[in-house]
């Protein structure tokens, strides 16, 4: 009878603690939880880009709203002191008291030491300078021997200048500036006129072949330009012999000159035999 009595309040404090934890569990969840953080409550984030440091921190402070300022930043867009950017994003809801960190446009630009982009090429020279913060400018061409290479830059290497400064480039054209004799390579090989031209500080452009069945292969038959004498770095295009194709003979197969003297003979006999 003891056992039976002991067991039975051993169940019943396990149920109430049960039960216990079941109710406190619930009130958490169903009161307190939601009392503290305003369960089903949310304001709308305003948008304070494009305002001034003070108006973005009077119109956050007005709608339940706590700033930070987390970075300061150049922006050419915006006036100092106007904030370029903000997280959470306008028009988001969010739970009173939440914290809007903003960007805001500094007053004073950093300096920027200028890159060396001399003798690189213009494309390579406009990304390094847009690498370090620096604004592509004017492109003007001189002429040189080594095509779209930078020969000059506005601004010195090493120089200290504000983000966004512009810098011009000078670029090479391609051509030199003095005139150069251009040799007549009709009939040499194409490795031999081509050192010609590349002797005479020209250049290789296109190489078109034209069938010929009275040359050699691999000859020089034309160039375009023909002038006598050229600027320095000028492209010569060639024509160049080719051998003619064969594919015809290859599709009609191989002729047997015997199997041909064979049927000659025989046709001979039937001749001389209807006589």
């Amino acid at each position: 009878m003891l056992t039976l009595l002991r067991e039975t309040r051993i169940y019943i404090l396990i149920i109430s603690i049960a039960l216990f934890g079941a109710l406190t569990l619930f009130t958490m969840d169903r009161l307190v939880m939601p009392m503290y953080t305003n369960y089903n409550t949310g304001i709308t984030v305003p948008d304070v880009t494009h305002l001034s440091l003070e108006e973005a921190q009077e119109l956050l402070t007005s709608k339940g709203f706590r700033h930070e300022i987390v970075a300061q930043r150049a922006h050419d867009a915006f006036p100092p002191n106007y904030v370029t950017d903000q997280t959470p994003d306008p028009e988001v809801i969010v739970k009173p008291n939440r914290k809007v960190y903003l960007t805001v446009n500094t007053s004073t630009r950093p300096l920027i030491t200028v890159p060396d982009v001399i003798n690189l090429s213009q494309r390579n020279a406009e990304i390094q300078l847009q690498n370090f913060g620096l604004r592509v400018g004017n492109i003007s061409y001189e002429s040189s021997r080594f095509r779209s290479t930078v020969l000059r830059q506005s601004v010195r290497p090493g120089a200290n200048v504000e983000r966004g400064t512009v810098v011009d480039l000078v670029v090479s054209d391609g051509l030199g500036s003095r005139m150069v004799e251009l040799p007549d390579i009709r009939g040499m090989r194409v490795a031999e006129g081509q050192q010609q031209l590349r002797i005479n500080g020209l250049r290789i452009g296109s190489i078109r072949f034209e069938v010929t069945r009275n040359q050699e292969p691999n000859i020089i038959l034309d160039y375009d330009p023909k002038d006598s004498e050229v600027f320095e770095g000028t492209t010569i295009d060639l024509v160049v012999s080719e051998a003619p194709d064969r594919v015809e003979e290859m599709e009609t197969g191989a002729i047997d000159l015997e199997e041909q003297d064979v049927d000659s003979s025989e046709e001979e006999e039937d001749t001389e035999e209807e006589s």
